[in-house]
C-alpha cells in the first residue's frame, strides 16, 4: 500500500524532479508564462503561489526559503522587487492555465501556464 504518496513523479527519478520543478518555476518568475505539458503545470503551479506569496511577505527568511526553489538570482530579486507588490492587494490564485491542445508528435495535452496581470 502506498500511503501518504502525494504528488505525480512524472516518470524521473527524485532528484532530476526536484531540479526540473525548479526550472519551470524560474523560467515561469522569468518569463511570466510557459508552454508545457499538462501535467508539468498541475505539478507547479502550487510551488509557483507559493513563491508569490514569499516575494510579498519580503523578509530575510522568506528570501533564503524562496532562494532554495529559484535557481537564478536575477529572477529571485525580481520576484522580490517587482512580482511581490504586484500582486499585494491580491490573496491568492496568482497563475492562470490555457489550455492549448495536444502535442503533435505524442498526443500529449498541452497547456500555458501564465501569472495573472
Amino acid at each position: 500500500m502506498a500511503h501518504k504518496v502525494a504528488g505525480s513523479k512524472l516518470g524521473r527519478p527524485t532528484g532530476h524532479q526536484g531540479l526540473l520543478f525548479r526550472n519551470l518555476v524560474t523560467d515561469l518568475l522569468r518569463y511570466e508564462a510557459i508552454t508545457t505539458t499538462e501535467a508539468k503545470a498541475l505539478a507547479i503551479r502550487g510551488t509557483a503561489e507559493k513563491m508569490i506569496t514569499l516575494g510579498k511577505q519580503n523578509t530575510l527568511h522568506a528570501r533564503r526559503q524562496a532562494a532554495a526553489a529559484i535557481l537564478d538570482a536575477n529572477v529571485l530579486a525580481r520576484l522580490f522587487s517587482e512580482l511581490g507588490p504586484r500582486y499585494a492587494q491580491r490573496s491568492g490564485g496568482y497563475t492562470r492555465l490555457v489550455k492549448l491542445g495536444p502535442r503533435l508528435g505524442d498526443n500529449a495535452p498541452m497547456v500555458r501556464l501564465e501569472l495573472l496581470s
